[in-house]
């Protein structure tokens, strides 16, 4: 669920004056907002998957993504009957594949529960699989005119500027005061448009660097302007941790085909498809084969390493250091897994890979030959 983002109901009985500055974002909105798909429907569909897909990718990376996803689950019901291998296939290179499960559970839920008709009540909508309080709050207010703030985190830098804000936003105790400020600025009659122009003011002209404030509506109001703390603006101080994990992948071609198996458990990647996979701090090849004489078993007699591949894979809480070994197997060579699957190297785009198991793959038939 998406802890660090929160949305408010809006009282209509707040002070009419308080709403000056909701008045210029969305007049300086309506002049210079982007044409964007999911702002020019009311569809709640399209709009919970715009901002599921956006939520940790950039607008020009997610929106080939956002039209191939709606090529194929064109509504809630198609997204529903569709089985997870296609869903997870059309994800692929997105990341994050907890979020394509959670929509297709959510689809189901909604067909099951509520006779494919999606709920228009904020409260209703959170109660849907993998849906926090930000996108429930989004799709209230874009789809049905609930008067409900929106954060996200170019709101948040907003806010912490025009306020001149020391929190550090990454803090749990931060998350009532922003929450305030931002109830604030919104005019409930005009709620989704104040919550794009937030929004599209943070992408646009109050960016993470080199900010316009020139440019901005709202720059008269600005609080860290005026004490010339912009730059300093939000505070953000992570204690977040990484951890470094070593795969090794082992890509046994016996001349016909190779092994894939599905990843499962509660594990980063969990029901894509992989290379038979052992996780272990060896370095190379050889140390690899050193530390686990089953290796021998699944290569057979005489097999020969054609190829090798090194790379590292950043995840947002863990570094993958990963390196692919395209074996040659020889006689004898074993099934390396009881749910391993011996298909065509072109068969492999069929099953969804994680990123960097696709990456390999597209060099498969040069290595090959």
């Amino acid at each position: 669920m998406e802890s660090k983002f929160f949305c408010y109901f809006v009282s209509m009985e707040s002070d009419e004056k308080s709403f000056e500055i909701s008045r210029l974002l969305r007049q300086w909105y309506e002049a210079n907002k982007r044409e964007l798909p999911w702002r020019q429907t009311r569809d709640p569909y399209r709009i919970w998957l715009s901002e599921v897909i956006l939520q940790q990718t950039r607008i020009a990376q997610g929106l080939p993504y956002y039209n191939e996803f709606l090529r194929n689950f064109p509504d809630v019901g198609a997204l529903a009957a569709a089985d997870e291998g296609s869903v997870l296939r059309c994800w692929q290179g997105l990341g994050y594949y907890s979020r394509a499960r959670n929509l297709h559970e959510a689809a189901r839920s909604i067909v099951n529960d509520h006779g494919g008709v999606f709920p228009r009540r904020y409260e209703d909508i959170l109660r849907l699989k993998g849906i926090g309080r930000y996108t429930a709050a989004a799709i209230a207010s874009f789809a049905f005119d609930e008067a409900r703030a929106v954060l996200d985190g170019n709101v948040y830098r907003v806010l912490a500027r025009l306020y001149d804000i020391e929190a550090n936003i990454l803090e749990s105790s931060s998350e009532k005061l922003f929450l305030a400020l931002a109830l604030e600025t919104i005019d409930p009659r005009h709620a989704a448009v104040h919550n794009q122009a937030m929004m599209e003011l943070g992408a646009l002209c109050c960016t993470p660097s080199s900010p316009r404030c020139a440019d901005c509506p709202i720059a008269a109001h600005c609080l860290a302007l005026a004490s010339g703390k912009v730059s300093e603006r939000p505070v953000r101080i992570s204690g977040l941790k990484r951890k470094t994990r070593r795969f090794h992948y082992l890509c046994l071609y016996d001349g016909q085909g190779i092994y894939l198996q599905q990843r499962q458990g509660k594990d980063i990647w969990r029901h894509l498809w992989e290379f038979p996979l052992i996780e272990d701090p060896a370095s190379d090849w050889a140390a690899l084969l050193a530390s686990h004489p089953e290796i021998g078993r699944w290569t057979g007699q005489g097999a020969r390493l054609m190829a090798s591949r090194h790379c590292r894979h950043q995840l947002t809480h863990q570094t993958i250091e990963a390196g692919f070994y395209l074996v040659r197997t020889g006689t004898g060579a074993e099934k390396p897994s009881e749910g391993a699957l011996h298909i065509a190297v072109d068969e492999m785009d069929n099953y969804p890979l994680p990123i960097l198991v696709k990456r390999f793959k597209d060099q498969l038939d040069s290595l090959i030959s």
